[in-house]
């Protein structure tokens, strides 16, 4: 039987160039060693070894590896992109913590940070050592961040910040956070080591997504903090924003690690899955599906790379990214769904990844910006006129 994998099908390591697929496969190496033996135990109880993972992610050198100096890799977007497909290969919720890490909050005090900030974090998070959190998301703005309710006074010298974060990544387990906060001058950065007291994480538990995942949220109460702690070089949305642009990046690769393993695993299902005397592969209507499938993550691999490559030329613009969000986000999440149901009842137990990699889904198809307002941001550019509210 002449069975190629999805990438053989579209020749994808022709368009790569020999850093780009020596990354890969050491990011696919460590994954196959270190993260597929264990995810199915973690996500079923809800818990990971985060520094653990985190020092192990540092040396592999993944972490904010597109960024220069400090501790840095400097690697090209699109080494990044395919390192955050191979994390996702694995589970959402390892690519996660690889991009929060380096995609917001390294990448948020490598730009708008001042060099103290950047020589005291940036070696010791590329390392792995400690870990970052950002804190954006309130409980009752998500798609609407300039409504936070979050503030930082200033008392004397020194910032005093109240508020709650919601939904962030890596809270329980961070040694610092980048919190955003309205404020006199505009919506301010401020980098906020997590012992300063008045600062607490409160995991959240009962998700059925993400569950090999630290999700926190984060409470504020009258955290003092001195004047160096705020980020020097923005006092707008365009900080945080830019941020996600960063992160929504490695989430159009990302979100194909998924369902590439989603459908690989169903293809080798379907071959030795023996039904009414032959492969269930063998009927027409499971080829139509995997057809349907292949198809689709072809069209997002080759969207990624080109995005890819407008990014290491300095081109993407942010609507571009929500395409690309948009799109392999969406599709992603329907070739799961699909698989899983190539499975039967066997598509429900973690004994096979797809039911995991669906539920994780659903989740990377709701943050770092909705489906409907990246449809939103692509209309917009297309009409020239906002519809957001």
């Amino acid at each position: 039987m002449n069975q190629q994998t999805l990438a053989e099908l579209f020749s994808i390591d022709h368009l790569l160039n020999e850093e780009e697929r020596a990354i890969r496969d050491v990011v696919r190496d460590y994954v196959d060693t270190r993260i597929r033996p264990e995810i199915a135990d973690w996500f079923e109880v809800g818990e990971i070894p985060a520094r653990e993972l985190a020092r192990e992610l540092g040396s592999l050198g993944v972490l904010g590896m597109h960024l220069e100096g400090y501790g840095c890799q400097g690697t090209s977007a699109v080494a990044y992109g395919l390192a955050c497909l191979e994390l996702e290969a694995g589970d959402s919720g390892i690519r996660s913590l690889v991009s929060v890490q380096g995609s917001l909050a390294m990448f948020a005090i490598h730009e708008f940070g001042s060099e103290e900030q950047k020589q005291e974090w940036l070696p010791r998070m590329a390392a792995g050592d400690a870990i970052g959190c950002f804190g954006l998301t309130e409980a009752d703005f998500g798609s609407n961040p300039s409504g936070m309710r979050t503030s930082a006074r200033r008392d004397g010298s020194d910032w005093i910040l109240d508020g709650s974060k919601m939904w962030i990544t890596n809270g329980n387990v961070a040694d610092v956070a980048v919190v955003w906060a309205r404020t006199d001058e505009g919506i301010r950065g401020f980098v906020v080591p997590t012992d300063t007291p008045g600062f607490t994480a409160n995991l959240i538990h009962k998700k059925m997504s993400l569950r090999a995942s630290v999700t926190s949220e984060l409470v504020l109460e009258g955290v003092r903090l001195p004047a160096d702690a705020v980020l020097p070089e923005v006092a707008s949305l365009r900080g945080p924003l830019s941020c996600l642009n960063e992160a929504r990046y490695g989430i159009v690769f990302g979100t194909l690690g998924a369902a590439r393993d989603s459908l690989q695993t169903a293809i080798d299902y379907s071959v030795d899955r023996i039904q009414f005397d032959k492969p269930i592969a063998g009927y027409q209507l499971t080829q139509k599906k995997i057809a349907d499938m292949a198809l689709e993550w072809g069209k997002g691999m080759l969207l990624a790379l080109h995005l890819g490559r407008l990014k290491d030329e300095g081109l993407i613009r942010p609507e571009q990214v929500s395409v690309g969000k948009l799109n392999n986000a969406r599709e992603s999440l329907a070739i799961a769904r699909e698989c899983r149901n190539i499975l039967g009842g066997n598509g429900i137990t973690l004994e096979y990844p797809i039911i995991r990699h669906m539920n994780n889904l659903e989740s990377v198809f709701t943050y770092e910006g909705t489906n409907e307002m990246h449809t939103l941001v692509v209309g917009e550019a297309l009409t020239g006129l906002a519809a957001y509210r």
